[in-house]
């Protein structure tokens, strides 16, 4: 019974954040909010992450060279000691910063369920992006619907301990 709620949730949740609505929101709301309980928790605690897999990437800002803190789903690639980023900017038009940030200075810092571990970030191209976005819409449908909405390819990375 809890596991067949748990599914009705989730795919409420990949409904929802489909919409329209949700990609205008989202962005000003969630990030936030993850950033808040991730602090208060110490590391602990993820909202978002009570529904996908998630970490906070520290990133250097490829114009400001600050560090940078991003709450982030992600794809674990379970025994690769690996993980998979989505730009999606939640079906918004441009990249997000973050992925910018990735291209100008892959070396970057993620914290894995209370854990920081540093981190090399790839940017996926060709097969091996198409073989990477097959398995994230297996994970995420939605980013289906965020691909559909922008003339953009939206990036994916591979993050790989360092």
């Amino acid at each position: 019974m809890v596991e067949r709620l748990k599914r009705m949730g989730v795919r409420l949740v990949q409904k929802v954040s489909s919409a329209p609505a949700f990609a205008r929101v989202a962005p000003h709301v969630i990030p936030a909010l993850d950033r808040a309980v991730h602090r208060v928790t110490r590391g602990r605690v993820l909202l978002s992450a009570q529904l996908l897999p998630g970490v906070v990437l520290t990133a250097t800002g490829a114009r400001s060279g600050v560090p940078r803190r991003t709450p982030l789903a992600c794809m674990p690639e379970e025994g690769q000691g690996s993980w998979v980023l989505v730009g999606s900017n939640f079906g918004r038009p441009g990249h997000p910063a973050w992925s910018a940030n990735l291209l100008a200075h892959p070396d970057a810092e993620i914290n894995w369920k209370g854990q920081d571990i540093p981190v090399t970030a790839h940017l996926l191209a060709g097969e091996e992006r198409a073989a990477a976005w097959k398995e994230l819409l297996r994970f995420w449908p939605p980013y289906s619907t965020y691909q559909g909405r922008v003339d953009r390819e939206i990036r994916v990375f591979r993050i790989v301990r360092r």
